[in-house]
């Protein structure tokens, strides 16, 4: 459960990258920005299942995270592929979604400007007793 490195330096790699690199470099030091800036920020699409249980449950513990609806975003698809970069980890595993069986890039949770995971990763922090120390160690929480 502990964070993923994620500070990429793109920079570097889109020195002769195509555009599509170019594109996702930009999106990714968005996605950097955005998490720097909130203790709590989910990464979402408002219809799906699993992102709800995600955003109930950080509210029903007293967190306000920020919430990004990537289908209602406008660089939400190239947003989408960031963070399946991020979910692979280097080794070729990542999320799938059993309702539709395919890569899930939500619900992805970063706390404190690390990335958590995604629901199975959030609830098994919840289960453990890990996510309210989290938490509260990222200034989401304060009792």
């Amino acid at each position: 459960m502990g964070g993923m490195e994620y500070n990429y330096n793109y920079r570097e790699q889109c020195q002769g990258a195509g555009e599509e690199e170019q594109r996702m470099a930009r999106t990714m030091q968005l996605v950097q920005r955005l998490v720097a800036e909130n203790a709590v920020v989910v990464f979402s699409e408002s219809g799906c299942c699993m992102c709800h249980v995600v955003k109930r449950l950080l509210c029903n513990l007293g967190v306000g995270p920020t919430i990004h609806e990537l289908d209602e975003h406008a660089e939400g698809a190239d947003i989408e592929k960031v963070l399946l970069r991020l979910d692979l980890g280097g080794n070729g595993d990542h999320r799938t979604n059993s309702v539709c069986n395919r890569a899930a890039a939500v619900p992805t949770v970063f706390v404190g400007g690390e990335l958590l995971g995604g629901l199975d990763d959030v609830m098994a922090s919840h289960v453990s007793g890990e996510l309210v120390p989290l938490l509260k160690k990222a200034g989401a929480l304060w009792l």
